[in-house]
């Protein structure tokens, strides 16, 4: 340790340096790179209207991706269960979707679970997040 720096600026450097990271881990990505990579994942680019299909269809279950986000999923949508609202999902629509990546791989295997009682492939997630993609205002 450099013995001429105080505690307290020692204390308030590492302050900075773990908020500075917990700030890039918040938004650590965007929509278009979290497709690259579940593209790499899959080995081919997302399809939007495979993607499209995938999210409006109930896979033989009682609910589809569509259920809760709507259709298109522009607008703020609802828990078919709890009622709960959810933020509009196709990213031209919410500066904050697809931003964290955490955040999308748990709400990815917590709702495919839902919805396929399974986790979705690399190839769902990259065709999904293609059709959201395609999504304008």
């Amino acid at each position: 340790m450099n013995p001429s720096i105080s505690l307290p600026k020692r204390l308030v450097t590492v302050a900075a340096l773990v908020l500075s990271v917990a700030a890039v881990q918040a938004g650590d990505t965007s929509p278009g790179e979290q497709l690259s990579r579940w593209s790499a994942e899959a080995g081919a680019p997302g399809s939007v209207p495979r993607g499209q299909a995938f999210f409006s269809n109930r896979h033989g279950a009682e609910w589809s991706c569509a259920s809760c986000h709507g259709t298109p999923p522009t607008r703020q949508g609802e828990h078919a269960s709890t009622a709960k609202p959810i933020a509009p999902l196709a990213p031209a629509f919410n500066a904050k979707a697809f931003t964290d990546a955490a955040k999308s791989d748990k709400w990815f295997r917590r709702n495919c679970k839902d919805v396929l009682s399974r986790e979705c492939s690399p190839t769902e997630k990259a065709d999904v997040l293609a059709y959201l993609l395609s999504l304008k205002l």
